[in-house]
């Protein structure tokens, strides 16, 4: 997709009035959660930096954690397979079903399987695929993707919902949030049942003990896990940490950054298929550690930090694009600055380059992120190598680049010379508040407060600032 095709996108967001007052105050909800209990700003600046030492120890020797890890699984009976694609650990997991005489599938929510597009190669091969977290259930139902890396149907009303299960599993309408819950329930015990294999994400991989780590709090993930003969995690090289001792500060940063809870409902911890005397559990474990890119984004210094990435999406939350146009805008699998970040060093500037304009660069997402990934400098990296490299694709066009450069040439002026700076400024706060809302301004004020001009500049505050301080002493 080009930026013409993202613009477009953004302003149908942008023109939904609903969907924006439901996103604010959801998103608003998840924000007030996590200011709620990191309260205390010593203590959540000490546990970043924990957190922040635990991945970037990881990252700096990736490669010999991960064969660590791979041992160590072994020694646990879990199988271990690696994919250098997206496709090719689609393949794999079609093949693990296919090897146990399966075609049913349940599984739970995972961003990485959105990302190798899982669920299209099953199915074009004959076999069937439910998800079961509720979200994820939703928009299978109605074939759209995640709105959210944490809550995918994030978008969607309880009204709409009910709506959807009349539709779609046959119930009568009904708005009541327990009720379509446990009709969801219904729906999906039976799938559990008689499912083959049971596909989860991960959000940690334990090094140290061969240990798949899976954090929800539905239940869902526990029983893919455990009810299907067979269960497939599948991850990035990244969910990986060094040491068991290391999962309490990476839970709590987590889930805490995510939804702001102290700990999920549920956090389930893998160590192996069944061994003799126990009542459940899988037959088989199988671990699919997927590069698709990252092993490239490892190899440079700065680039290699976005590794560290929990994939809280604390950094969505707090996003003021994200917040406005939410994520299918992005047409991406990662959307928000998660997204900015990853997806032009996963799938390519070419494909994803327009994705380095989409941000503020307000620096929010940096500073809220729990592991300390400098989000806004990488996506600052990234936007002048796709600039660098398809310019005129990302301006729409050589006319618009040649305007986008005068513009910022005029303001490079008229910022660094103190006459002009100040008749502009007083120009704008006497004249801006009557200029047309025309034009780039009619654009920016359709959905934005028209910005109020002050006469004074920073120094100028500045200077009074200290004369109020001096005058009170």
């Amino acid at each position: 997709m080009h930026n013409a095709d993202f613009t477009r996108n953004v302003a149908k967001a942008l023109n939904d009035a609903p969907q924006r007052a439901h996103l604010e105050h959801v998103i608003t909800n998840f924000m007030r959660g996590r200011r709620g209990l990191f309260n205390d700003d010593e203590e959540l600046a000490a546990l970043r930096e924990a957190a922040n030492a635990v991945k970037r120890r990881v990252v700096g020797r990736l490669a010999e954690v991960l064969e660590r890890l791979e041992a160590s699984c072994a020694a646990n009976g879990i199988q271990v397979h690696w994919a250098e694609t997206g496709e090719e650990a689609s393949n794999i997991v079609l093949d693990i079903t296919r090897s146990v005489g399966g075609k049913t599938l349940v599984k739970s929510k995972s961003m990485v399987t959105e990302e190798i597009h899982l669920n299209k190669t099953l199915e074009a091969n004959g076999c069937e695929i439910r998800e079961t977290d509720l979200g994820e259930f939703i928009i299978q139902l109605i074939g759209q993707t995640p709105f959210h890396i944490i809550a995918p149907a994030l978008h969607v009303t309880k009204e709409q919902v009910g709506a959807i299960f009349a539709e779609k599993i046959g119930i009568d309408y009904t708005e009541d949030p327990d009720r379509l819950q446990a009709e969801a329930r219904r729906f999906l015990r039976e799938r559990f049942r008689r499912a083959d294999v049971g596909v989860t994400g991960v959000n940690f991989a334990v090094a140290e003990t061969g240990t798949i780590c899976v954090v929800e709090n539905e239940g869902n993930a526990r029983m893919c896990a455990s009810v299907p003969r067979v269960h497939v995690a599948v991850t990035g090289l990244e969910k990986i940490v060094d040491r068991l001792a290391d999962l309490p500060l990476m839970l709590r940063m987590l889930v805490g950054s995510a939804t702001g809870q102290r700990i999920s409902t549920y956090f389930n911890m893998v160590g192996g298929p069944r061994r003799p005397g126990d009542q459940d559990g899988p037959e088989q474990v199988h671990l699919v550690l997927l590069d698709n890119g990252r092993s490239r984004m490892a190899g440079d210094e700065e680039l290699r930090q976005s590794l560290q990435c929990l994939r809280c999406g604390a950094c969505l939350n707090h996003c003021p694009v994200f917040k406005r146009i939410g994520g299918h805008a992005y047409a991406a699998t990662y959307p928000g600055p998660v997204g900015t970040m990853v997806m032009p060093q996963l799938k390519g500037l070419d494909e994803y380059g327009y994705m380095a304009l989409a941000s503020s660069l307000c620096g929010a997402c940096g500073e809220v992120c729990p592991v300390m990934v400098p989000i806004p400098s990488i996506i600052r990296r990234l936007r002048v190598e796709a600039h660098d490299a398809h310019g005129a694709v990302l301006d729409h066009g050589h006319d618009a680049a040649r305007m986008e450069s005068l513009a910022w040439s005029l303001w490079a002026k008229v910022m660094t010379s103190p006459g002009l700076n100040a008749m502009a400024r007083k120009t704008m706060a006497a004249l801006g508040g009557a200029l047309p809302a025309v034009g780039p301004l009619g654009a920016w004020t359709s959905v934005r407060v028209r910005p109020k001009f002050s006469s004074k500049g920073l120094a100028d505050l500045l200077r009074e600032e200290d004369a109020k301080e001096k005058g009170s002493k």
